[in-house]
């Protein structure tokens, strides 16, 4: 299938002011707005309205929304909270107050759920217009961005463990997103230009809350923006590593696009291609920026048409496109292209590894590699120094002991801050944060360990991989236990489950 282009590339072509971005809506804004081209679904549709047509007409099969920026989050970029009443904007660093000031702005609510709605109902109206037209269905998904502000980078390095946001705004902020792209039409929903993997997963736990709320569920496409290395941009995972962290939504597509030219995205989207057990999409940019070039990037439709020409010959995907600098022309081109050659076949199920981990870097269990060495150092509970490190409040210390269990070959390390003494969801929360500022330990799977949910549940939230949860069981009863294993599954990760009931331990097979 062939999914559509550049919609800022496309949109630029049409030579939009300042006024004209604005409208009349918001013709007081406190900033300039025409670098913020989700507006135009509402001050300019017929502009976004054409674009939708004319992808179609060049063989798009898939056209996304124009919601790039569209949670209240990313809107609050040109729109701080307040600023209808007069509000002056906040100087210095801006942190969780902050945005859960943006959280709670009504005007940047109702401006989010207007851009995601209007902006599907577009796509819906094109898709079809078009389908029925030629006699082919066409499709919509609702485009979910990466946000302005991520969850994995530490802004502050006097303060390693500072984020901008938590994760539970993220979440909040993608829910209101994904509602109104659902309400406005959509028929698939797309993570997009993922640079920080936690801030997908987030995005995965939004989709997923609304899904079971709303009784209603939809493909999901995920798709990673990575480096010349095939690492995320911000949060440094691999190719491999960004597939084990997201594949638990078990989306319909996984794949990359943005950041790179077919040539430089060709070895990672042959890397994913070969261990992915779902689709795989690849919509490249148009070659390296290029200022020179009317689109910004220098690739022609027919330079387009025969690299992914290559890529489809070469049995590497199964949705097609193009990211920036590709204009309905360099689609009608890459859907010339692909429609040469046959969509990329599915591995059997058997070449897949029965458990798949990640940290920056992957870890699979094979049946041929089915031992996992855990550190267990650190935990209050099994190293003496690293409890003596975490109870005198000295966590850049403790660091020393998680890596140096990696040093000496642990695959995944054990964390655990059960103490009565300690607050740990905070320390947890803190100390993986930490973890994330160190290279050489992030690389690994974290084993999450509590016998407190609240705690589990806490440094799920931080883990931008796939890691374990040690553990759950049946102590609780049935129904805690099941509530828990489908929020471990949401968040991505792998579960010890102990066998344990009401009743107790178990002490024989048959128990």
């Amino acid at each position: 299938m062939v999914i559509d282009g550049a919609m800022g590339t496309t949109i630029r072509g049409y030579g939009l002011d300042e006024q004209q971005t604005r409208g009349e809506r918001f013709k007081n804004a406190p900033r300039d707005v025409r670098n913020n081209g989700d507006l135009l679904s509402i001050t300019q549709p017929d502009v976004i309205g054409d674009i939708h047509k004319r992808f179609l007409e060049a063989g798009a099969d898939i056209i996304e929304t124009n919601t790039f920026s569209g949670t209240s989050l990313a809107q609050s970029e040109f729109f701080h909270p307040g600023w209808e009443r007069g509000a002056h904007e906040d100087e210095g660093r801006k942190g969780p107050e902050y945005f859960q000031r943006v959280l709670e702005d009504k005007f940047l609510n109702e401006l989010a759920w207007d851009i995601n709605y209007e902006s599907a109902r577009l796509c819906r109206k094109w898709a079809d217009e078009i389908g029925s037209a030629t006699g082919r269905k066409r499709y919509v998904a609702g485009a979910v961005g990466p946000m302005t502000v991520s969850l994995s980078q530490f802004p502050d390095p006097e303060d390693l463990s500072f984020r901008r946001i938590t994760f539970d705004q993220a979440v909040e902020a993608y829910r209101h997103q994904i509602r109104g792209l659902i309400a406005g039409g959509s028929d698939i929903l797309i993570v997009e230009t993922i640079f920080d993997t936690l801030n997908a997963k987030a995005a995965v736990v939004a989709i997923g809350d609304v899904f079971a709320a709303d009784k209603i569920k939809l493909p999901v496409m995920i798709s990673a923006a990575v480096g010349n290395g095939g690492e995320t941009m911000i949060s440094g995972q691999v190719t491999e590593a960004y597939l084990h962290a997201m594949r638990h939504i078990r989306p319909l597509s996984i794949g990359l696009n943005c950041s790179l030219g077919p040539e430089k995205m060709r070895p990672h989207l042959s890397e994913l291609s070969a261990k992915c057990d779902t689709f795989v999409s690849a919509y490249p940019n148009a070659g390296e920026p290029d200022p020179l070039s009317p689109t910004g990037f220098p690739y022609l439709p027919e330079d387009m048409e025969r690299l992914m020409d290559d890529f489809a010959a070469s049995g590497l995907l199964n949705i097609a496109g193009g990211c920036c600098g590709n204009t309905p022309d360099h689609i009608a081109a890459i859907a010339r292209a692909v429609g040469r050659h046959a969509p990329r076949a599915l591995p059997e199920q058997s070449a897949v590894p029965p458990m798949r981990l990640s940290g920056s870097q992957p870890y699979s269990l094979t049946s041929e590699t089915n031992f996992l060495m855990i550190g267990e150092r650190t935990n209050v509970t099994g190293s003496p120094r690293f409890s003596k490190l975490v109870k005198e409040g000295k966590l850049d210390e403790a660091l020393a002991v998680a890596r140096q269990q990696v040093e000496n070959g642990a695959n995944v390390i054990d964390i655990n801050f059960d103490e009565g003494l300690l607050d740990g969801e905070a320390t947890m929360t803190k100390f993986l944060k930490l973890i994330q500022a160190e290279p050489e330990i992030a690389k690994v799977p974290i084993m999450v360990d509590s016998s407190k949910w609240s705690v589990i549940e806490a440094g799920l939230k931080i883990l931008q991989g796939k890691g374990i949860v040690n553990s759950i069981s049946l102590k609780e009863g049935e129904d805690k236990f099941r509530e828990q294993a489908r929020r471990i599954l949401q968040y991505g990760a792998a579960a010890v489950v102990m066998a344990f009931d009401e009743q107790g331990q178990a002490a024989t097979y048959e128990d």
